[in-house]
């Protein structure tokens, strides 16, 4: 980090060899200004939100909305910066998360949506979330308006691809490699952001020297819906995860993050495996027996194999997770080439 230096007008005065000017310097009050202005100083950093570049000085009452929010703070020591979290009903308990210590010593602000009473309320100085997750328009919860606040803010760069003004594309294992250094670099924990990315892609490298040759294997992820599926586009953590594990997104054509498609195009596609996106308030199995009721999904390869494989919500938004659902969902492919 910079370290403040003498302005000019202070080494001309040092210059001059006044007895005033040097016994100010080497004062206690003087010497403790100097330190502080050093600090100030060297708190704020320049980091990139989405693709526009703002200045963060060092936050310490932090909110996380969702876990991967929260999952990146605590992935990197952070609790003691975090005051709390937000956690909307599709989230499942925290329990289940490798840091559920770490969310025991931080508060549980809502179990609803982000907004923005409930941030001024809690006198916040850092909001993590996404773009059209957490923070939204509709909703007048924005990263400009809370600018305006004096409430730092900062995007899930898996988010960022069609941000307005600012938009920033990258795959989305790259994207949460990217933000943990980012949030690495705005707490000043650069050193731990640089171990933790590189363990992350070194469990990502042995998963893809694993992967089954030959054909990719089509995969159809199944987020919600009856009349019209919501699955993921290319934007999106599950995309990498079934990349990386040798499978094939059948939409991964789509330039989308999370999207509606239709039922004829899912049934085209012919899937050999169906990953289950897990919500705490729509149960997998829901899911796998309306896919294995409805007429339209009966017949299709991976229904009738039984091909079902349960991504927890956690591990298919961004955040830490993602690699252990990339895990796990290659020893499932692995397992069915036997």
């Amino acid at each position: 980090m910079p370290v403040a230096r003498p302005s000019t007008a202070a080494r001309r005065r040092a210059a001059l060899g006044s007895a005033l000017t040097a016994a100010l310097l080497l004062s206690g009050c003087g010497a403790e200004v100097d330190a502080d202005a050093k600090s100030a100083e060297s708190e704020k950093v320049t980091v990139n939100r989405c693709g526009e570049p703002v200045e963060y000085t060092t936050p310490e009452r932090a909110v996380a909305y969702e876990g991967g929010s929260a999952d990146k703070l605590f992935s990197l020591g952070l609790t003691d910066h975090v005051l709390g979290y937000v956690l909307p009903p599709a989230n499942p308990p925290v329990t289940e998360s490798p840091w559920a210590a770490e969310y025991a010593k931080v508060k549980m602000l809502s179990d609803d949506l982000l907004n923005k009473e409930l941030v001024v309320d809690a006198k916040a100085d850092f909001v993590v979330a996404g773009w059209n997750s957490g923070f939204s328009d509709q909703r007048g919860i924005t990263p400009e308006i809370l600018d305006k606040l004096g409430i730092q803010s900062f995007m899930h760069t898996e988010s960022c691809f069609n941000y307005p003004g600012h938009p920033e594309r990258v795959t989305p294992f790259k994207a949460l490699y990217s933000d943990l250094e980012r949030l690495g670099k705005i707490f000043g924990v650069e050193d731990k952001a640089a171990e933790v990315v590189a363990g992350m892609k070194k469990r990502v490298e042995a998963v893809a020297a694993k992967a089954p040759e030959g054909d990719r294997v089509p995969v159809f992820l199944y987020d919600s819906g009856t009349d019209q599926p919501f699955t993921a586009g290319s934007q999106v953590p599950p995309n990498d995860i079934i990349k990386a594990a040798g499978g094939r997104n059948i939409f991964d054509d789509l330039d989308q993050r999370w999207t509606q498609v239709s039922w004829e195009a899912v049934t085209e596609a012919e899937p050999e495996v169906v990953i289950i996106l897990d919500y705490g308030d729509q149960p997998a199995q829901e899911k796998i027996d309306f896919l294995k009721e409805s007429p339209r999904t009966s017949r299709l390869p991976a229904v009738e194999k039984d091909n079902f494989f349960i991504l927890d919500f956690n591990e298919g938004i961004s955040g830490p997770r993602n690699i252990d659902g990339l895990e796990r969902f290659a020893d499932y492919l692995r397992s069915l080439e036997g």
